[in-house]
């Protein structure tokens, strides 16, 4: 019922989710873009602190208090919210919901995410999509070569 300025792709055109026989048909959607306004939506239902709280905070509080909806569970880009010890906290909490009968598809830029235990990556480019090792992702090529010499990358900056 609560509705945004739509941004949506239109990628939703050429996808289609089956669900298997007894699967359940709930989930949850969070998409980084829209996480505010949802959370404002959420107040008009009754009383929320996830506004008074640091974004952080208030996605892994989003996240924990649904955490017992099993299904389907697809976050865009949730490190946006998110230090380094957030992403390690996702991932249990990811863990934990998986453990539970949970799916989750997550589209991350993030390592760290990256390298949930068991996942099944692809990654996504001008060639489409493939799967790939964790070694592989251009993602985590591209941070190991930045963290063992920043100065390279930066130097081109001035």
């Amino acid at each position: 019922m609560h509705s945004t300025r739509p941004t949506e792709s239109d990628l939703v055109k050429h996808l289609q989710l089956v669900r298997g026989l007894g699967a359940s048909k709930r989930g949850v959607f969070l998409r980084a873009e829209t996480m505010h306004g949802h959370f404002s939506y959420l107040e008009t239902l009754g009383p929320s602190s996830l506004h008074d709280q640091s974004h952080g905070e208030a996605f892994l509080d989003f996240v924990s208090s649904r955490s017992g909806i099993s299904g389907l569970w697809v976050l865009d880009e949730p490190e946006s919210a998110l230090s380094f010890a957030g992403c390690l906290t996702l991932i249990n909490m990811l863990r934990a919901l998986k453990t539970e009968g949970s799916q989750i598809v997550l589209a991350t830029h993030s390592p760290i995410l990256a390298a949930l235990p068991e996942a099944e990556l692809y990654e996504v480019g001008a060639w489409g999509l493939h799967r790939s090792a964790y070694d592989d992702l251009e993602v985590v090529q591209n941070w190991r070569l930045f963290l063992n010499a920043p100065e390279r990358y930066l130097r081109h900056l001035e």
